[in-house]
């Protein structure tokens, strides 16, 4: 995730005027490709939290500052983030992926740790739920007579912002997708809950990211990308290619300055 990041701050994006991702996916028939204009995959963000109380044995617990009950009033009402405080019509998600405390079935540990993801589709409900999540925990833990420290993301690596297309990209794609696929092949995508680290460079630069169908039923059935068992459909790597290469292409031609012969020549050949 950081070396995008780490690449716009090295100035790769410099005197660049536009941008092209691709992304494949079986859940789309081969020869069609998928997209849309505006915010396209969410914000995202992690976070962690040490819950600290007071250690001691399960018989005597009058003795001890249980993090355990502070850490599992905390899981629940990080929930209630979404389900009691977000409008049901924008897609927000915070969830809790890592619970892990205590190493004996008899021993109240001393402390307890999460993490977990938060995920938005515009940037003021990425930060209140940013704030909400911190202040979530530590009120819940100070309920129980804990400490909480909450931590953001890793090693200091960035948030993914919103991946956002630009609108007169969308409408080069269509025009070039469309004659090369077919419009009838140009289907539109839902937003996604997933991010990408392409919104780095979209979020500098006009940018444009779209899916590339590889499902072919005559093959069988191909497992989704992020499966252990996914096989790329070599038969769609000719789309992509023609995709890419074309948008690069007419970009440029549509770009360049009117007494530019070379424009009207290629032009005539594409």
């Amino acid at each position: 995730m950081g070396r995008s990041k780490e690449m716009v701050d090295a100035g790769v994006l410099e005197n660049v005027e536009a941008i092209f991702g691709l992304h494949v996916s079986p859940s789309y028939p081969i020869g069609t490709v998928v997209s849309r204009p505006g915010p396209l995959m969410v914000a995202n963000g992690r976070f962690g939290a040490v819950i600290s109380g007071k250690g001691g044995h399960a018989a005597i617990p009058q003795q001890s500052i249980d993090p355990i009950i502070a850490d599992s009033n905390i899981v629940v009402s990080l929930q209630h983030l979404v389900s009691r405080e977000a409008d049901p019509l924008d897609s927000q998600v915070v969830i809790v992926t890592k619970f892990q405390g205590g190493g004996a079935f008899n021993v109240i540990p001393d402390s307890v740790s999460i993490c977990g993801t938060f995920k938005a589709l515009s940037k003021e409900c990425f930060a209140q739920l940013k704030q909400r999540i911190e202040e979530v925990i530590t009120m819940q833990a100070g309920v129980q007579r804990c400490n909480a420290t909450v931590t953001f993301n890793d090693n200091d690596k960035p948030f993914y912002p919103i991946l956002v297309n630009n609108k007169d990209l969308h409408e080069h794609f269509h025009k070039v997708a469309g004659g090369i696929l077919g419009f009838q092949n140009l289907l539109e995508m839902l937003s996604l809950m997933g991010a990408k680290d392409f919104s780095f460079y979209a979020e500098v630069i006009p940018g444009y990211f779209f899916c590339l169908g590889l499902d072919d039923k005559t093959k069988g059935k191909f497992e989704s990308e992020h499966s252990p068992l996914f096989i790329i459909n070599e038969d769609a790597l000719p789309y992509g290619v023609a995709l890419h290469a074309s948008l690069a292409m007419r970009y440029l031609l549509e770009n360049q300055p009117e007494s530019t012969s070379l424009k009207g020549n290629l032009h005539d050949e594409l």
